[in-house]
């Protein structure tokens, strides 16, 4: 098997480098795509949006397609397609999140997002040693969920911020943050658990409670944080 075949074996389900391995961890990412199809519908009743938000909605979906590709070939090119669309998702949601929060300030936006970028950097420094790993035999913190790290820092802060000032949107985003913290629990303990739960392990519950995140947050921005006019 060449070096861009190779197998990366990550989770309690797959025991072979068979397609069909993971059958749980794969199917499980349709979560991402009905929180995208229940988006568009949202976005499509309201009447009003701009095409970054569209591109959101369309980036929620891609994240299932691609985590299903990885847990079905289960190497280094669907492993991009599994990393890919979701940190692009991560970062897309940030900043159209402070660029509707400061009114379609373009400077602000700017401002603000140069200090998260800041921040991430510094939180990734210390928990991007925990990012892959092509053997499940090999131990990393938490599993390897201190990768999403930044992910969550950013989601708390963006509650607290919502909270603090009373925004629409702030109860979305705190159980969007206990939805996470619930779901980050489920990947850390796959292997962990994977004879307690005969061979099934628990990865294929962070995709169903990930896919239940991104559905709020999609309802949050769209409902929660419409654009103050419309762009398309």
């Amino acid at each position: 098997m060449s070096a861009s075949a190779a197998l990366i074996d990550l989770y309690c389900e797959r025991t072979s480098a068979e397609l069909w391995n993971e059958p749980l961890n794969a199917l499980s990412n349709i979560a991402f795509v009905l929180a995208a199809i229940f988006a568009w519908r949202w976005r499509a009743r309201r009447q009003q949006g701009d095409i970054w938000e569209a591109l959101l909605i369309v980036l929620a979906g891609s994240i299932g397609v691609g985590s299903f590709l990885f847990h079905v070939f289960a190497n280094s090119w669907s492993q991009s397609a599994d990393v890919i669309p979701i940190w692009s998702f991560v970062a897309g949601y940030a900043l159209l999140t402070i660029y509707r929060s400061t009114e379609h300030n373009l400077t602000r936006t700017l401002r603000i997002s140069g200090i998260a970028m800041f921040v991430t950097i510094g939180i990734s420094y210390f928990t991007g040693q925990d990012i892959v790993s092509v053997n499940a035999t090999s131990t990393l913190p938490l599993n390897g969920s201190l990768q999403y790290a930044p992910a969550l820092a950013a989601l708390l802060i963006f509650s607290i911020i919502a909270w603090l000032r009373a925004h629409p949107a702030k109860r979305h985003m705190a159980v969007a943050s206990l939805v996470f913290c619930t779901a980050l629990l489920f990947r850390t303990i796959d292997l962990t658990s994977c004879e307690a739960t005969l061979g099934m392990g628990t990865h294929f519950v962070w995709h169903l409670l990930n896919g239940l995140m991104v559905g709020i947050l999609l309802h949050a921005m769209i409902v929660r944080m419409p654009p103050i006019k419309r762009h398309i």
